[in-house]
């Protein structure tokens, strides 16, 4: 096969075992080569700058910049950046993020390695590649309400067990204006206390415990 049309492969994730194993398994296909490993989202960019790759497998979790800015940093240089989210989160928010930063594909490390294949092939030739399961947890946040950038900070206190007293020394606001926002979290995740609101917003990968 001609190097024209072999497809050049990004690995960007912070575990060297996971890493070492799938250039192996994308090595065994001959129209694959890797031709490089980033170990955090800030060495993912550096390695796309040098080596521009067709294709990117980027995590979501990794050290010194996230996988969702690496990939909005990686497509706001270059604009036809094919980038494939690789990860074992599944949570509706970690899939708009990732999606929304610019990646044309997502897809679960406990995948078979042939809808892996099959991805990386999909995004190469220009399409997106989204699997149903993703698919459906997009569609449904897509169809909820945004948290507001203090309403976040709120939620991710009270995921700490904060409550609203400590809350508002923490923010340096009035318990009432706690209240307001605690409210409207509630309302935004459909939920009736702030326990159900944790578990939800971690449901969804918008908290990280």
């Amino acid at each position: 096969m001609s190097n024209s049309n072999v497809i050049r492969i990004l690995i960007a994730d912070d575990h060297p075992i996971l890493g070492q194993a799938l250039t192996m398994l994308l090595e065994c296909e001959p129209d694959f080569t890797v031709v490089g490993h980033a170990r955090d989202g800030v060495e993912a960019l550096e390695l796309f700058r040098q080596y521009q790759p067709n294709v990117v497998l980027m995590d979501l979790q990794m050290p010194k910049m996230e996988g969702a800015d690496a990939i909005r940093a990686i497509c706001a240089e270059f604009e036809d950046a094919r980038i494939i989210v690789l990860t074992t989160y599944d949570g509706d928010e970690d899939i708009y993020r990732g999606l929304r930063a610019g990646a044309k594909g997502y897809i679960l490390k406990g995948a078979e390695p042939n809808e892996l294949l099959d991805a990386i092939r999909t995004v190469y030739r220009g399409q997106k590649y989204i699997p149903p399961n993703i698919a459906l947890k997009l569609a449904e946040r897509m169809g909820s309400q945004e948290l507001s950038d203090r309403e976040l900070e709120v939620l991710l206190l009270m995921a700490k067990g904060m409550n609203n007293r400590q809350i508002s020394n923490a923010l340096n606001v009035v318990e009432s204006t706690v209240r307001f926002h605690g409210n409207n979290i509630f309302g935004k995740l459909n939920v009736g206390d702030r326990t159900q609101a944790v578990v939800v917003a971690v449901n969804r990968g918008i908290v990280k415990m």
